[in-house]
């Protein structure tokens, strides 16, 4: 038998591809869907597959039911990313589309990852095709397709939403995992459960996790892993803590605390820990953004707006120079003056509101559009402020008659909230002349 010398080696697929199920029974986990009589094993069996978005976090399955989907309907499958891709890669998929039902009389399924990251135009882009039939669209998100699915591409599609995988659903696939790649490897139950602990529901983390085990112990000549072997080996990724456990929240309230007290290198220690730790950069986004609004507020509304732009540099550009965006808006965080002066009004102004009267609106505050409402004097002592002296009218009460609240924002003198508070007793003491 002859030798191709030339010939290229076979790459070696990685465990979570050699572990992609084939067939709806291979699937682990969804059982709410893909049981018997449940509702995406029957639109497996019918054969007529509906347009439909899967919903769910990270390493449930949606691109694995995907590609069961288009092998199931004997369909030409287009896979595109949402973040890798634009208009340019629609129009191409539609004309690939075009071209398959013409040469075979095949459909098209079009599966979009990530959908959420596509803007309003590039999914009108395909819903024509979706409405005409010739594409069957079916698009992945780990975001609530309510809020960032086009409504018109959302009432044509089915949502399937998935969950993330249990325990036990992950310990079948550290079942399969360790029979195909470390059959003679023993794994403790410790190290068990510290590695499921770890997965968090993720079935790819998991199986990117064990791969990277296996080969730990194979280099090491390891035939057991137990709880040491699993902490000095993998010690960088078993940092990475569940995200709905008490070590989460304990960080969380640390990186808060931190920019409250005005101490950057900690804040920064704190979401470098947390990103470390395998935390979503958009949830400590939405979390910075809190602080700026919660513990800045207007000593320098500038940090709110810079929080923003952060979150929207990383959605834009990932990682790494979104995660720097984001510890610069943490750092200005927590050098930023800070007050929480509005966020107090804010929470006793709710509670006012909660626990007050109904009263009406006074005459000089109401819109007078017709003749009627106007010969009833609505509006008719309003007091136009940018007709009066500092564009301020002196004395005017804009509370319902005989409604006397107590003060709500009281500004701090830090930052631009000192200005705010020399402007505010200035106005006052214009009222308190005016009603000499």
């Amino acid at each position: 038998m002859s030798i191709d010398l030339f010939a290229a080696p076979s790459p070696v697929a990685p465990l979570a591809e050699q572990l992609r199920p084939t067939t709806l029974d291979e699937v682990v986990g969804q059982s709410h869907l893909l049981a018997a009589n449940k509702p995406l094993r029957l639109a497996f069996q019918s054969g007529k597959l509906p347009s439909m978005i899967l919903w769910g976090p990270p390493g449930v399955g949606k691109t694995t039911l995907a590609r069961l989907i288009a092998n199931t309907a004997d369909a030409d499958f287009i896979p595109i990313s949402a973040v890798l891709s634009g208009i340019k890669d629609i129009r191409e998929a539609v004309e690939r589309a075009e071209h398959t039902l013409q040469q075979s009389g095949r459909k098209t399924i079009l599966f979009v990852d990530e959908v959420h990251r596509f803007n309003k135009g590039q999914q009108d882009a395909f819903l024509p095709y979706v409405e005409s039939g010739l594409i069957t669209f079916i698009g992945a998100t780990t975001e609530n397709p309510s809020f960032e699915v086009n409504s018109a591409l959302l009432s044509r599609s089915q949502v399937f939403v998935l969950n993330a995988l249990s325990d036990e659903e992950l310990g079948i696939l550290l079942d399969r995992a360790q029979a195909l790649v470390a059959a003679k490897v023993d794994v403790s139950a410790d190290a068990r459960e510290q590695i499921i602990s770890y997965a968090d529901g993720d079935a790819r983390r998991l199986l990117n996790f064990l791969e990277g085990l296996f080969n730990a112990a194979d280099s090491a000549g390891i035939t057991a892993i137990d709880l040491a072997f699993l902490q000095t080996t993998m010690a960088s990724k078993m940092r990475r803590f569940d995200k709905g456990g008490e070590a989460f929240y304990d960080q969380i309230s640390a990186l808060h605390k931190s920019v409250r007290g005005s101490n950057p290198d900690a804040a920064l220690y704190w979401f470098l820990r947390m990103l470390d730790g395998g935390a979503d950069p958009l949830y400590l986004g939405r979390r910075i953004m809190r602080m700026a609004i919660e513990d800045i507020g207007l000593a320098d509304p500038r940090a709110q707006s810079m929080c923003l732009e952060a979150c929207q540099i990383f959605e834009r550009l990932g990682t790494p120079e979104g995660e720097l965006a984001l510890a610069n808006a943490v750092i200005y965080l927590a050098v930023a003056p800070k007050s929480n002066a509005a966020y107090q009004a804010y929470n006793q102004a709710k509670a006012f509101v909660a626990n007050g009267d109904s009263s009406p609106v006074p005459l000089h505050l109401r819109n007078a559009p017709t003749k009627l409402m106007k010969d009833l004097d609505y509006g008719k002592a309003y007091r136009y402020a940018h007709n009066e002296p500092e564009a301020y009218a002196a004395g005017v009460d804009y509370f319902p008659d005989g409604l006397t609240p107590p003060p709500f924002y009281i500004p701090t003198p830090r930052g631009l909230e000192g200005k705010i508070t020399e402007k505010l007793a200035h106005l006052r003491d214009l009222d308190k002349k005016a009603k000499k």
